[in-house]
């Protein structure tokens, strides 16, 4: 699980590939949830929950930048 205040210190091509990264990884969690493999079904909702941080992150940025 990610922190805001790691999360800070990136940049917004840093936040950009690790958000590709999670929803990679959540892409296949979710073919492995529909198979009936998936070991950990409360990693979901980590990775959703970071992805959107991230999200938010990349928009506190841009706001910053256009302010």
């Amino acid at each position: 699980m990610l922190k805001i205040e790691e999360l800070k210190d990136l940049t917004a091509q840093e936040l950009a590939a690790k958000g590709r990264d999670l929803r990679q990884e959540l892409f296949n969690l979710r073919i492995q949830q529909a198979t009936s493999q998936l070991e950990k079904p409360a990693r979901l909702r980590e990775l959703r929950r970071d992805v959107a941080r991230i999200e938010t992150r990349i928009s506190q940025l841009r706001l910053t930048k256009a302010a």
